[in-house]
């Protein structure tokens, strides 16, 4: 009766045993896996003919997740979000709320600096957007050959977000607003209840003043306006926004068509948190500066709720294809956001795990 080791396990067989007499014994299927018989590797066609002899050292291998199990992304389990097996689509997500507004793209678009109104049109379709923002001057509302931009929405799908883009001035601000209710109650459209404030402070940086953005969105919510206000990314600020009854605080990323990202996201991350205490589902916008899609995934995965943006799609050498980046990356970071990145670490954490390694030199 040969003594043998299997997986550095000893044990005592009946003889004569061969490899395929010791898989049986063991109850295993030879198809999953591999045998190795004093560190060479046996074919499971040699296994009825491979006999085991006294001191033998046989080692069975199969495959195994890369992963131990033990550190799962999810922290708890009751609540993971249910997925419906095999359907070919992720996880469901909650609507996008803004005041009594529901959407489900999180990715809002403007209609600005496109070469004609007909590649807007396409790159707002290749967006999946259900908003676009429009601004209330007359520059912008037709262009050289008379033809209006409101011919190229299509008014039934989009709800239209006015913006005061431009204004200066709390008073103007408010004018604008008031120009679009009219124009928007006329047209039938929804977007009609609702306003993108913007106060700014010059016209180099195209911050936002603090100061009347405060005192404009004051005004326009006693005026029954629901009111999106474009902020910096003053954490304060925000929140003294959202006591003045601002239905959502759009900090920027960055400034106004520049291109450069979330500069400062721990700003954002605070914003989030003073915003989100105790009301959780208070709506958080990024509004300007993204410029590829890798900085809406990052706002997304912030935790944020949407992002608003506009001349990084127009201004793209290609607008369509930027588009289409655009959605899957609101998408892409809407589900890292919700799934729980893993927590960084100084040092490597082997994915594979280390139970079951076959005997060999160790690691230095």
């Amino acid at each position: 009766m040969p003594n043998i080791t299997v997986n550095a396990e000893p044990k005592t067989l009946p003889d004569p045993v061969t490899v395929a007499d010791l898989l049986a014994h063991l109850g295993k299927d030879p198809k999953k896996l591999a045998v190795e018989v004093n560190r060479t590797v046996v074919p499971r066609a040699e296994h009825p003919r491979c006999r085991l002899a006294d001191g033998d050292a046989v080692e069975i291998v199969t495959l195994v997740g890369g992963g131990s199990g033990q550190e799962s992304g999810v922290r708890n389990q009751e609540s993971a979000r249910p997925v419906t097996p095999d359907s070919g689509l992720p996880p469901p997500d909650s609507l996008l709320r803004v005041g009594a507004f529901t959407f489900t793209s999180r990715l809002f678009t403007g209609t600005g600096k496109y070469a004609t109104h007909d590649l807007m049109r396409q790159s707002m379709e290749a967006s999946g957007c259900d908003v676009t923002t429009v601004a209330v001057r007359r520059e912008r509302l037709f262009d050289k050959d008379g033809k209006s931009l409101l011919d190229f929405l299509d008014l039934k799908k989009l709800t239209i977000l006015p913006n005061t883009a431009g204004c200066f001035s709390a008073d103007d601000a408010v004018r604008h607003a008031r120009l679009a209710r009219e124009l928007l109650l006329n047209l039938e459209n929804p977007g009609a209840s609702w306003v993108k404030l913007e106060c700014l402070a010059d016209k180099k940086t195209l911050l936002p003043d603090p100061v009347d953005t405060l005192k404009a969105t004051e005004q326009l919510v006693k005026e029954g306006f629901t009111v999106l206000v474009y902020t910096s990314d003053d954490p304060v600020l925000a929140k003294r926004l959202k006591e003045a009854g601002a239905a959502s605080v759009m900090p920027a990323g960055s400034p106004i068509g520049s291109g450069q990202g979330i500069l400062n996201p721990n700003n954002i991350r605070i914003c989030l948190e003073y915003l989100k205490d105790g009301d959780p589902d208070y709506p958080v916008i990024v509004d300007a500066g993204v410029g590829t899609a890798s900085d809406v995934s990052v706002a997304m995965e912030l935790g944020c709720d949407g992002v608003l943006l506009n001349t990084a799609i127009a201004s793209a050498k290609d607008p369509v294809r930027m588009a289409w980046a655009m959605r899957y990356a609101t998408e892409a970071g809407r589900l890292a956001y919700l799934a729980g990145r893993i927590p960084k670490k100084l040092y490597a954490n082997a994915s594979s795990p280390t139970e079951g390694l076959i005997a060999g030199t160790g690691a230095k």
